[in-house]
């Protein structure tokens, strides 16, 4: 960025008291040392550019406009650059990179800690730039006209940067290379001096923000009535335009107009639906991470991922958990539905990112993680996973971990709810479901304590021969399988019930949009799904996140909180289980809403509890059996979870000491190790109030060759010698010596 001369000139003399170098040379550096005494910090919440003095850099061509801001500040002026009345727009993160403290060892004073592009919205690409051929069209598409709203892109060359200075951390350096709002061509490209804008009143249309459209969308997409979605758009719009009528006819026209075009949209973009999905994935690139077609050696695979979506994943699944609901629709859908989720706020399973594939072969998996996790860390290069959820034991995780480069964890939601769906619907009598289910739970329970698998199934079966449905069901299904499953659920460590309760619900809340009487005729046909998925679906998570962090549309909110068994589960008082302490065989749960109704848990404490709700029946994790078994984690005379059970197994592989004294016993001990000076340090960190004190007794961390801190290095380690560098100037000759002598 500082690569070219300055157009503004410092007195020779300031230069030659900060340094005995060049000026012109350093005039760069001395720029911005003049420019940390004129640190500007407008009084006012919000401020732009008009609130701020910029020095000019550059040259006489083009020069940029530099000023020094306090970084806790820069979210302010980027909300006061977007309320720019000529041009209101918003700002994105096109490229961002970041370096860690101490990782330079010798820096400009320009070198950044954290560096973001931020771009305008209508920018920078041009949608409105000629005109396209459609594949199964003869004619030609016009594609010149423009939308007044920031994902009709058209141009915009407006961007600046914000450096957060490695000298200076609290600082922000903010470069801005255009400040107008123009295209390549140098003319206004939107807002209200917008020649091109369409029609003869469209400078005066209120400006709709994109937030301000998607939140009138999935009012829409969720039935609203029309009424209220009017009064919520209107009171968003007045927030740019003020009060007017003007504005509220303008804006009612909007509502109705983009109803009827939502009520009238058709997935079909082609009768074929292979062009379909071509000519989609054409006028949705941003919301492509990766597009493989058809062809005779590759499988088709199409991964979605919206930009909120990805914003979702950066900020809910850095450090956290991403999770699998894999496989979804393996028998009604043309291609089988992979969703990627992360855990929200309330850790409620949110999708950010969905696969349609069939193929499950590593290759294949390998190339759109990769692609995935490529496109998270080009907005947040330091954005990592701390663990992958899967709920599928035939699921590549090879690939996963690769890439992801975290432990993998299993999920038992899919065993239990395949498991329990089919009892209740092949088997008529309670009693009798109820004793299966048990016998299904130890048989899972059993991988821990040396029951032989072959043998449990066979009595199983035996003493169930008469329940035919059922078993037939599961020889066919199950039985040629579930070695696999077992070994799997053996050999990874096990998510938890309120994990596997949220990608449940979320499993739930897809087939209820997608298997929808109405749409089963277009269940083969991958463009209906991709068209689903990017509207309803889409629109009713982002208005689920958008009414809880808001605070608003509290129908909604209520909704969107209660809509996982744990947390209905947390509601319920402890006052209302009753346990039965002489069998330990069920438990009790009274009824919140009819005191006169109580549900029977049977099992309880374990994964395979069996409730009498109509939820747990169609084959759900209800609230009951959360609850139960919540009360019974403290009870020693209940089974503990088996996620529980798993973690516990893992230490105590982790504890035994090997029968000989081998590699093992030191890989054992060097796990442990770790996994204390982890704890140590957490709870060190928790309790102390000085983090200055914590990070000197840090370790020493090697970054790079060139730039090693020595931070933490226990003051007994000798120093190096003051001659060290006279052998490396020896070494050297010597080195050149013996290539010289090679030559001859």
């Amino acid at each position: 960025m500082f690569s070219y001369p300055l157009s503004i000139h410092l007195p020779v003399s300031f230069c030659k008291l900060k340094s005995g170098l060049d000026p012109e040379r350093n005039e760069n550096q001395f720029l911005l040392v003049w420019l940390w005494s004129k640190v500007q910090d407008p009084p006012e919440e919000e401020f732009s550019s008009a609130d701020l003095t910029w020095k000019k850099f550059g040259t006489a061509e083009h020069h940029d406009d530099v000023a020094l801001i306090p970084y806790a500040r820069v979210d302010e002026f980027i909300i006061g650059e977007c309320s720019n009345v000529e041009c209101p727009t918003r700002f994105h993160i096109e490229r961002g990179r970041k370096r860690s403290k101490g990782s330079l060892k010798e820096y400009k004073s320009d070198e950044y800690l954290e560096y973001r592009l931020y771009w305008c919205s209508f920018g920078p690409e041009n949608y409105g730039e000629g005109g396209g051929v459609l594949p199964s069209r003869k004619y030609r598409l016009n594609t010149r006209n423009r939308a007044a709203r920031p994902q009709s892109m058209r141009g915009c060359t407006c961007h600046f940067v914000v450096k957060r200075l490695y000298a200076r951390p609290s600082l922000a350096l903010i470069i801005y290379n255009e400040r107008r709002h123009i295209n390549k061509s140098g003319f206004v490209c939107h807002g209200p001096l917008d020649k091109d804008a369409i029609g003869p009143g469209a400078k005066k249309i209120p400006y709709i923000s994109n937030e301000i459209q998607q939140q009138t969308m999935s009012m829409i997409y969720l039935g609203i009535p029309e009424e209220n979605v009017l009064e919520k758009h209107i009171e968003y719009i007045q927030r740019y335009c003020g009060s007017d009528a003007t504005v509220s006819t303008l804006a009612s026209q909007y509502v109705r107009k983009l109803g009827m075009i939502i009520k009238r949209s058709t997935h079909e973009l082609d009768l074929d639906d292979q062009a379909s999905i071509r000519m989609w994935v054409e006028r949705n690139k941003k919301s492509i991470f990766f597009y493989q077609d058809t062809s005779e050696t590759d499988p088709f695979i199409l991964g979605i991922q919206t930009e909120w979506q990805l914003q979702q994943m950066v900020r809910f699944g850095h450090r956290s958990l991403l999770a699998a609901d894999s496989t979804f629709g393996i028998k009604r859908l043309k291609y089988p539905l992979c969703t990627l989720l992360v855990f929200d706020s309330r850790h409620h399973a949110l999708p950010v990112a969905w696969i349609i594939t069939r193929s499950i072969a590593k290759a294949d998996v390998a190339k759109w993680t990769k692609a995935l996790v490529d496109r998270t860390r080009s907005i947040e290069p330091g954005w990592k996973t701390n663990g992958f959820v899967i709920d599928d034991a035939a699921m590549e995780i090879d690939p996963i971990r690769d890439t992801f480069c975290c432990p993998i964890l299993f999920a038992l939601w899919r065993v239990r709810r395949s498991w329990l769906r089919n009892l209740v619907k092949k088997c008529s009598n309670i009693e009798v479901q109820r004793e299966i289910f048990k016998r299904l739970g130890e048989v899972a329970y059993g991988i821990w304590g040396g029951v032989n698998i072959s043998v449990a199934l066979e009595e199983l079966i035996q003493d169930f021969v008469d329940q035919t449905a059922f078993m037939d069901y599961f020889k066919s299904s199950w039985v040629p399988k579930i070695e696999m499953w077992l070994s799997t659920m053996r050999t990874l460590p096990l998510a938890s019930q309120e994990a596997s309760g949220a990608i449940e619900a979320y499993h739930v809340k897809l087939k209820t949009k997608l298997f929808d009487d109405s749409h089963l005729g277009a269940l083969q046909r991958v463009d209906w799904l991709v068209h689903k998925l990017t509207t309803e679906l889409h629109s009713a998570y982002w208005l689920d996140r958008y009414a809880d962090e808001s605070d608003s549309f509290q129908n909604v909110k209520e909704e969107y909180i209660a809509s996982t068994s744990w947390h209905r589960a947390l509601q319920i008082p402890d006052s209302a289980v009753t346990l039965d302490d002489k069998g330990h065989l069920f438990a009790k749960v009274a009824s919140l809403k009819d005191s006169s109704i109580t549900h029977l848990v049977w099992n309880p404490g374990s994964d395979f509890a069996f409730c009498d709700c109509a939820w747990s029946m169609q084959g759900n994790i209800c609230k009951h059996v959360i609850k139960v078994n919540m009360i019974c984690e403290t009870d020693e005379g209940y089974k503990p979870s088996m996620s529980f059970q798993s973690f516990r197994e893992i230490l105590m592989d982790l504890w035994k000491k090997p029968m000989d004294d081998s590699i093992a016993l030191d890989e054992s001990v060097a796990w442990t190790r770790q996994m204390l000076d982890q704890t140590k340090q957490l709870v060190e960190l928790n309790s102390s109030n000085d983090i200055g004190i914590v990070v000197n007794n840090m370790p020493l961390k090697w970054v790079s060759k060139k730039g090693r801190t020595f931070v933490g290095i226990p003051a007994s380690l000798p120093a190096l010698p003051s001659s060290s560098k006279s052998i490396t100037k020896n070494l050297q000759k010597n080195r050149k010596r013996k290539r010289l002598s090679r030559l001859r």
